[in-house]
């Protein structure tokens, strides 16, 4: 899966003959699974049609600041529009364009947009030979990358002049390649490991019974998803779960008991900078299983228990390098429960999180944590949705791994 997943990307574009090949550029993004939006300058409707790219979009094209098939002109909010993307592309990015955008000039939707973003904006410049190389796009070019926009350069070859040199806009499998590069190369855990514990372990009884919880595994989930989404390479280690996850950098490693999550975890803690244990690893097991179905005899039916091994605190035991959090789910004396697991099990920082807090726990679409780390500094945060809150557990992670 690309880095482009599930992001939002504007697609600016500008009036310059390279306008036909955004209809490609389109199919790419959304192939590599993003969500596309297109603004065009009035003048590049005479390249391509809007309704061409609104079909591969699947999203309206916005030309102007107000519908104009529209009797009573609908507003079309530039602000909105910058601040729905994570990316902005202008391709082509005209001489004239580059120009107005270095220089403030607000004429048109796609110019207010810009200036109104404040997502990362890259440029993929398309013009002839002598235009490219003239002082004054020169200096658009420097003066626009002061202002921290990405150029996409342009390549060499036949130019629609008919002549042969730089100028020629990059095609747009290099424009797909060149912003994922680019993406990749700024994340802050590029290049680090992270493995993740999530959902429930199921301790079985006989052949059809188990114990268990109602751990649904959402939060691990959402946290193994949060890593990649930062470069790390994730090795997400869950017990049964309905929630299922797709990602280049997410290996899943699918198990059932305390004990097989246990064995996953150490065979591959030595290898990775940041674990994470966010499952709900059942505290006792059958000391015996039995090898059939227990049949219904008696009105009561005794089981002997035994407690499973402790995770946490066999990784805590042996970490060298690798930064260590846990989770506690209390009820009661919530915060001291938290410090002592976090100094019982040699963590770098513990997730706190109660089930007295209204929106929190198991099979919740949110949850309301608080972080404590191993200077037992304490950050409360407010009840957000799991996605929201996988965020934030990074980056504090973050922040401590670079203090």
């Amino acid at each position: 899966m690309s880095i482009l997943s599930g992001k939002n990307i504007l697609l600016g574009i500008t009036a310059g003959i390279a306008a036909y090949k955004t209809a490609s550029l389109v199919r790419l993004f959304i192939k590599a699974g993003a969500n596309v939006k297109v603004v065009m300058t009035p003048a590049s409707k005479d390249f391509i049609t809007p309704l061409t790219l609104s079909t591969l979009s699947k999203n309206p094209v916005h030309t102007s600041f107000t519908n104009e098939d529209e009797e009573d002109g609908v507003w079309n909010n530039h602000v909105e529009l910058g601040l729905w993307a994570n990316y902005f592309i202008i391709a082509p990015a005209t001489a004239n364009t580059m120009s107005k955008m270095a220089n403030g000039v607000c004429d048109n939707l796609l110019l207010a947009t810009y200036l109104s973003a404040k997502c990362p904006v890259y440029f993929a410049p398309a013009m002839d030979l002598d235009m490219y190389k003239h002082a004054s796009t020169l200096a658009s070019f420097k003066k626009l990358k002061s202002f921290n926009n990405i150029i996409i350069p342009a390549t060499s070859g036949e130019l629609a002049s008919g002549l042969v040199g730089e100028g020629r806009m990059a095609e747009p499998k290099d424009i797909v390649s060149f912003l994922e590069k680019d993406i990749l190369k700024k994340l802050p855990l590029r290049n680090k490991k992270v493995l993740l514990t999530a959902g429930p372990t199921y301790e079985a009884i006989d052949p059809v019974r188990f114990i268990g919880n109602h751990s649904s595994g959402k939060m691990g989930f959402e946290l193994a998803k949060a890593a990649a989404n930062l470069g790390a390479e994730v090795i997400l280690i869950t017990g049964p779960t309905h929630q299922k996850v797709t990602h280049a950098l997410i290996q899943v490693i699918p198990v059932v008991s305390a004990q097989e999550m246990y064995d996953a975890a150490h065979l591959h803690f030595k290898d990775v900078d940041i674990a994470i244990l966010s499952a709900a690893v059942a505290d006792y097991k059958p000391k015996k299983a039995a090898t059939q179905k227990i049949k219904k005899k008696d009105t009561t039916l005794t089981l002997e228990l035994e407690k499973t091994k402790d995770i946490l605190a066999s990784l805590g035991e042996i970490k060298e390098k690798q930064f260590l959090v846990g989770f506690a789910l209390e009820t009661n004396n919530e915060l001291e429960n938290a410090k002592g697991k976090l100094k019982k099990k040699n963590l770098n920082l513990i997730v706190l999180n109660s089930l007295n807090d209204k929106g929190a726990g198991f099979k919740k679409e949110t949850n309301k944590v608080t972080l404590i780390d191993a200077k037992e500094c304490v950050t409360e945060y407010a009840l957000k949705s799991k996605t929201e809150v996988a965020i934030d557990i990074f980056n504090q992670i973050i922040k401590q791994i670079h203090a």
